[in-house]
């Protein structure tokens, strides 16, 4: 067919229009897709200056129960509730690590490993009887450790413990175990100290990857040289040896874990005076005249008289007298005669022998949380917080010690992410007592929040639990960790059978609940062991090792206190291994959760006018609807504008950073 000039032209000109059409449609479709808002839908945002919290408080009041327990929950979802294999029931449970999908539970019998990809249905995979107080574990790459401080644990993890005083067959110390293949853990060596092991923290030194360092902390009373050479409990005036007044280093080699051996023992308690006390609350004085009207063991710690509780007094009856089964009046006797050597060797203040020791300040710490990325640590450490440098990590020096007389027993550390803030934890009444009845002051067994000025540590304000708790139910501060929402300090943590709480202290000065989690009494008539012994957010999950309920596993709900970006953005951190007392650096990736994020916390400070947030908004939305090429240009037109915005307002640059970010990542 043939076409004449006119019809030539005419399909010519109408190819072109055609194609000059779809180009324009496609530029203009780009062009003007910034102009077209897409909807999205604003969360609520309330301030944190009027929390509205349920009132009455359904903490107060609940029945008691072992696993049928009544349970009050605010702002948190339950995943799961898993009790403890046969072997482990009854046996309390003590602390918690993670590595990879595996959490590590600690239990008094041994190591439980449970996968947790599915936190709705954890997995038991391994239920390893090595019995030894505490089992407290952490992990590092391949490996294991696990900590032993009583008398009755065995170098061969066997069940019967050890009867002599002097044993060649007694562990007391760090465990050492390849977990290369974590469902069938190989115990490969273990290192002996002179006090054994209550806690220990996990040192990776960035500088250094063939070693890793292991701080140990020992509160029980020292071995014989018998048993252990070169063991001492005599004062360091007298013996420059003494295990006394210091911690023990263990350097382990990654390839060779057989040949860890101790490096170093730094006494970071020197010229520490008796930190200031207080008296006992009213409640306490009406308990332990109860207690002493009914024979109970007191005894004196930290300047004031305390009942020992009935699981102590069969610990100690077995560990330092040595009886199996029901103690005799003789026993009874015995043991009244010797407790306050048996304390003053524990815990120090004396030999004993009634003399009192002129150093009066701690000889051990309870837990040091160690923060290897701001070359810092804090030490928890009976009666005094420390601040140390570990930039040399087989020589951590002390940089500043504080005391407080409203602390009984310093227990933990928490820093904020960015080491400017720290917050320690006070285990009034060693986790055994009631410390959150009616009648005990909220500055008693609480957390104090310090902000770390030039290297000292000034104080701002003591958080504690705001429920009032039963004298059934022994709730103290205990262990937890941050949750990695960014911009702010949240921390969820465990307050023994006071339960969970989780809250906000980004303003130190005013630290607010916004999140908790109870269950009612062990039991309705006595002091039962169980609640909370530790808290973790890890990769998005909540996990808590419930002393006698097993295995507990929560996620947060989002508020007006916190938003469901908020949580979307700190569930963006992965972490490869957690430990109780090594805390990471949180580095978020450039997300449209972060910036949104940001944006929620701006809106709920009042940090930008209802106009700039909307904008910001409305910018995030478009960009996350566009094509990769327009988003970068909206998301660059909004950092430029956020940077115009920020003067020094440190929220808005992180808000301009993190949209930034996003745009060169198109």
């Amino acid at each position: 067919m043939k076409l004449n000039k006119l019809t030539k032209t005419g399909v010519f000109k109408s190819v072109w229009i055609f194609l000059f059409s779809a180009a324009l449609m496609t530029y203009a479709c780009s062009s003007t897709e910034p102009m077209m808002d897409v909807d999205y839908t604003s969360p609520t945002v309330n301030s944190l200056s009027n929390v509205d919290s349920p009132t009455p408080d359904p903490r107060v009041g609940l029945g008691a129960g072992l696993f049928d327990a009544e349970e009050a929950i605010w702002n948190l979802n339950k995943l799961s509730s898993t009790p403890p294999p046969e072997a482990f029931l009854g046996v309390t449970n003590s602390d918690l690590a993670f590595k990879g999908k595996y959490a590590i539970q600690g239990n008094y019998n041994g190591v439980l490993v449970w996968d947790i990809s599915d936190p709705a249905n954890p997995v038991l995979v391994k239920d390893y009887l090595c019995p030894a107080s505490q089992s407290d574990v952490s992990v590092y790459g391949d490996l294991m450790f696990v900590s032993g401080e009583g008398l009755s644990g065995r170098l061969d993890c066997g069940t019967e413990g050890v009867q002599q005083a002097v044993s060649d067959e007694r562990l007391r110390g760090i465990r050492i175990f390849d977990i290369s293949n974590i469902e069938e853990p190989e115990y490969v060596a273990n290192v002996q100290t002179c006090r054994g092991s209550h806690t220990h923290s996990v040192l990776k030194d960035p500088n250094d990857d063939e070693n890793v360092y292991v701080y140990v902390s020992g509160s029980a009373s020292v071995r014989p040289e018998e048993e252990l050479p070169g063991c001492s409990d005599m004062s360091p005036d007298d013996d420059p040896n003494s295990a006394l007044f210091r911690i023990e280093v263990i350097k382990v080699p990654l390839s060779n874990p057989e040949m860890s051996k101790i490096v170093s023992s730094p006494r970071i308690f020197e010229d520490l005076k008796a930190p200031p006390t207080h008296g006992m609350s009213p409640a306490d004085a009406i308990e332990i005249e109860k207690a002493r009207k009914a024979g109970a063991f007191i005894i004196e710690f930290n300047g004031q008289e305390t009942v020992v509780p009935d699981r102590f007094v069969a610990q100690l009856m077995t560990n330092a007298l040595g009886v199996e089964g029901e103690p005799t009046a003789a026993d009874s006797a015995a043991l009244r005669e010797q407790l306050p050597a048996i304390v003053a060797r524990m815990f120090g203040g004396g030999d004993g022998d009634g003399e009192e020791d002129d150093r009066g300040g701690p000889t051990q710490c309870h837990d040091i949380t160690l923060y290897p990325e701001i070359g810092l640590a804090g030490g928890a450490c009976e009666g005094y917080g420390l601040l140390l440098d570990i930039s040399d990590p087989a020589n951590p020096t002390r940089i500043d010690a504080v005391a407080d007389s409203n602390f009984s027993y310093w227990h933990s550390a928490t820093f904020s992410n960015d080491g400017k803030k720290v917050l320690f934890t006070d285990e009034w009444g060693g986790g055994g007592q009631p410390k959150c009845r009616e009648a005990d002051p909220m500055e008693w067994g609480a957390n104090a929040i310090f902000t770390i000025e030039n290297g000292k540590m000034k104080f701002q304000e003591y958080y504690k639990l705001p429920a009032p708790q039963t004298s059934q139910e022994n709730c103290v501060a205990h262990n937890g960790s941050l949750i990695p929402v960014p911009g702010r300090e949240i921390m969820v943590q465990s307050w023994y059978q006071g339960g969970i709480s989780v809250f906000d202290w980004t303003d130190p000065n005013n630290p607010v609940e916004i999140a908790f989690q109870d269950y009612g009494p062990i039991a309705a008539d006595r002091m039962a062991n169980g609640g909370s012994w530790s808290v973790y957010w890890y990769n998005g999950a909540i996990v808590s090792s419930e002393i006698a309920r097993g295995l507990d596993i929560f996620e947060l709900e989002a508020t007006p206190y916190i938003t469901q970006n908020e949580i979307d953005a700190a569930n963006t951190v992965k972490l490869d291994y957690l430990n109780a007392q090594g805390q990471p650096k949180f580095v978020w990736p450039k997300t449209f959760a972060l910036s949104k994020a940001y944006v929620d916390q701006l809106e709920r400070n009042k940090e930008l006018d209802n106009a700039a947030v909307k904008m910001a908004r409305q910018s995030l939305a478009n960009a996350e609807a566009a094509n990769p090429k327009v988003r970068k240009k909206i998301l660059t037109e909004l950092a430029d504008k956020m940077d115009g915005m920020a003067s020094d307002n440190e929220k808005v640059k992180m808000l301009a950073e993190s949209v930034r970010g996003l745009a060169s990542n198109q």
